[in-house]
């Protein structure tokens, strides 16, 4: 079985997440830089099997769009030109920093490792990953 990707898209870097084959749970996979962004899905698509590419969607909290939506939508189009095989799904990714932040406490991180934007970033894409899975059921 294919395995479905996450990604958490920014002016900067971009978190990257993936399930394992049997698409059940969600495993951050890295930060890479946005300029970088397409040398790494052209490498990890032909050497991986996705079906599915999960694109966080931001969004303000009363649902309008926010200064990243028009970068994402734009990574969106030239993503489908691209790897025409593989569906992409936009999918809200409300408050997944914070979530990841959260998680990062939670699981004892030290302060100075919860400031590492990257780490956050990919956490986030695999916040957006699992919420997708557990919202398919």
């Amino acid at each position: 079985m294919s395995r479905v990707m996450a990604v958490d898209y920014g002016a900067k870097r971009v978190g990257l997440a993936v399930t394992d084959p049997l698409q059940m749970i969600a495993n951050p996979l890295t930060t890479v830089a946005t300029k970088d962004i397409w040398d790494f899905l052209k490498d990890y698509l032909s050497n991986n099997e996705v079906s599915c590419l999960v694109v966080g969607d931001a969004k303000r909290s009363d649902g309008s769009p926010t200064h990243s939506t028009a970068i994402i939508n734009a990574f969106v189009r030239k993503f489908e030109k691209v790897h025409p095989a593989v569906k992409v799904v936009l999918f809200d990714e409300r408050y997944t920093s914070k979530m990841a932040q959260r998680a990062m406490i939670d699981a004892g991180a030290k302060k100075k490792t919860r400031q590492r934007k990257e780490l956050i970033d990919t956490i986030s894409a695999a916040i957006i990953l699992q919420s997708f899975l557990e919202s398919s059921k």
